[in-house]
């Protein structure tokens, strides 16, 4: 796969502990972890997805000085993620408790470092570092800091029409001031959040009702994907038609932590080497399906392993 658009990603790595346990804790109860691992986390597991599969990936974040900084910044260089910032020297990465339960279901706590106080100068460097033609992708869980959401606003409302952006407003969607979230829809050109992020933001249980509403916010041409986990997605592409379903792959999973970030890479991936959006969405569908058989956060599957995966299914990719 060759790839014509790099996937720049301004939000947020940091540190992930993920403890497997045989359930959640009653409030005020305990509960012997099975496995604890620790890895980099956040916007690395969509950047390693998207490079994976042969796009340029650039993380245009911030990072701090200390364990948490060093093993984001060694696992960056490790997939040959490249890095916009200096290091912060006034303290280090955030980091993410991930509960993986008996079901290979997650739950996190999120505790943010240096990544939570972006400096109107580290903005400007993140805007000047983006190029015409790049997949532009940002987070919800950039725009809800009280520091960073304005200036990320700012960033993105200020790019120019050749760069693509690609918006995940994750689970704390609700908590983004308007004034924050609402530019940056309008800048929006793709949209991808899962079942729970539509409804919060249109009051819709129904996916595909949601996603409809969604492409209605966006600026003409946008499109939008809510992610349904084993069923695949929908999608409301630009042309305006009414939302299709994506089928989904059948699989057997152990560990559903960075599902979603691995179907939000491939999907950037295959959109920055001309793959239309359908075909686009089908390959995220199977890299997400791919990513949750393994343990780990950062599971996105190979070029070839994506090839494997698809071809035994029947399924091509255009592009």
């Amino acid at each position: 796969m060759t790839a014509r658009s790099r996937v720049v990603l301004a939000g947020n790595v940091i540190a992930d502990l993920v403890i497997e346990v045989p359930a959640l804790p009653e409030r005020g109860g305990d509960v012997i972890g099975t496995r604890t691992e620790l890895y980099a986390g956040g916007g690395f597991n969509t950047l390693t997805a998207a490079r994976r599969l042969g796009a340029e990936a650039v993380y245009a974040g911030l990072h701090g000085s200390g364990p948490y900084g060093d093993l984001v910044r060694s696992s960056l260089a490790a997939e040959d993620i490249g890095t916009v910032l200096r290091a912060r020297t006034d303290g280090d990465t955030g980091f993410c408790v991930a509960l993986v339960d008996g079901g290979g279901e997650r739950t996190f706590v999120t505790s943010f470092g240096v990544d939570a106080r972006m400096a109107p100068e580290e903005a400007r460097t993140i805007a000047g570092s983006v190029r015409g033609g790049d997949l532009l992708q940002v987070s919800g869980y950039g725009l809800v800091m009280e520091v960073n959401g304005p200036l990320l606003a700012e960033v993105v409302t200020g790019l120019a029409d050749d760069v693509r952006v690609c918006f995940d407003p994750a689970p704390l969607v609700a908590d983004i001031p308007a004034e924050v979230l609402d530019p940056v829809l309008a800048r929006t050109d793709w949209l991808s959040c899962n079942a729970r992020e539509a409804e919060l933001m249109t009051s819709l249980a129904d996916p595909r009702a949601a996603a409809e509403m969604l492409r209605g916010r966006l600026r003409a041409g946008a499109g939008v994907l809510v992610r349904a986990d084993k069923d695949g997605c929908w999608l409301a592409a630009p042309d305006g038609g009414d939302a299709v379903h994506v089928p989904g792959f059948p699989v057997d999973a152990v560990d559903s932590n960075g599902a979603g970030d691995a179907h939000v890479g491939a999907f950037l991936a295959l959109l920055g080497r001309g793959v239309p959006a359908y075909e686009a969405a089908r390959g995220a569908n199977a890299a997400a399906a791919l990513a949750v058989t393994r343990r780990g956060p950062a599971t996105g599957p190979t070029a070839t392993e994506l090839a494997a995966f698809l071809d035994a299914r029947g399924v091509r990719l255009g592009g």
